[in-house]
């Protein structure tokens, strides 16, 4: 594609990235690409998530990290304390620092944050979440994760004009007053939503399938509910998140969102162009209804990244 591209001028909604923290996902050329963006006059805003740092880091100390499946099958962590501790160190700790150091280096002007800072990502805490055990529903409690709901607008958008590109990864901070857990394909989604922003996860493959044995039958678009619906019907295991998150981005406000591949040679810039699984606004109507208490989708993989 070419550079020139109007994907990414001063004139497009500002722009939020994901990149998933997946093994085979290496960040290099998406920072390349968020340096040409930033370039062209486009705000930008870039999320990270990091379970397999979180699990190599769990692994090394000698615990198992633990993932549980929810009645509606899908699969996430179970964060108790020792692991929140860990996933505190490792996220905004490690690879925040790291991410930003690189972005600076290509001459982003980046300024890391976890959700907790300046209070930019709240919500309640999910102590309890609904998993499935060997075929019987139970509730299990302790678990160090929320569910993110509100930003501090006033502090993103004041970086924003200021000519900074807020780097973001997990922890958030809930109701309570701790730190915990969160999706961070749900932390940009609600961040796109607040900005009104167009919204790019890109994880380690295409896009969704329409069969997730078969890299060959990528649902290229989705633009009305019919369409979205086959998506929600593809999507299994991680992917199943991204489009929940996408589901959220649209419905609060985004201007698109596009599932697409971190391994091409310019992943952004491809995503912008048309690669992908692209959702458009249209294809998601009204808002979503959670209830309180034990949240069936409450276990994170600190942003659907089991890839």
């Amino acid at each position: 594609m070419s550079e020139s591209n109007a994907a990414v001028g001063p004139d497009q909604p500002p722009l939020i990235v994901k990149i998933g923290g997946a093994r085979a996902v290496d960040p290099a050329g998406v920072i390349e690409d968020v340096a040409h963006v930033v370039a062209a006059g486009r705000e930008v805003v870039v999320v990270h998530g990091g379970s397999t740092a979180v699990d190599d880091t769990l692994e090394a100390m000698g615990k198992e990290p633990e993932y549980v499946t929810t009645p509606s099958g899908v699969s996430g962590r179970f964060t108790d304390e020792e692991t929140m501790g860990v996933f505190s160190m490792v996220l905004p700790g490690k690879l925040n620092t790291e991410l930003v150091t690189d972005l600076r280096a290509a001459g982003v002007n980046a300024v890391g944050l976890s959700g907790v800072d300046g209070g930019l990502v709240t919500g309640p805490r999910k102590s309890a979440v609904r998993v499935l055990e060997d075929g019987k529903k139970k509730i299990r409690r302790g678990d160090h994760a929320g569910k993110p709901e509100a930003v501090n607008a006033g502090l993103l958008s004041s970086l924003l004009s200021d000519g900074y590109v807020p780097t973001v990864s997990p922890p958030m901070l809930a109701d309570d007053g701790t730190a915990v857990n969160a999706d961070a394909d749900r932390v940009a989604a609600l961040l796109a939503a607040e900005l009104g922003g167009e919204l790019v996860l890109l994880t380690d493959v295409e896009g969704v399938y329409a069969d997730p044995e078969d890299p060959d039958t990528l649902i290229d678009a989705a633009s009305t509910p019919a369409e979205f619906a086959a998506v929600e019907d593809a999507a299994e295991g991680f992917m199943s998140r991204k489009v929940h998150a996408a589901e959220e981005a649209l419905s609060g406000g985004a201007t698109g969102v596009v599932i697409s591949d971190a391994g091409l040679r310019k992943p952004l810039l491809a995503a912008l162009d048309g690669h992908g699984t692209w959702i458009d606004q249209g294809a998601v109507g009204g808002g979503n209804a959670e209830a309180d208490g034990a949240d069936d989708t409450a276990a994170t993989a600190d942003g659907g990244d089991a890839e």
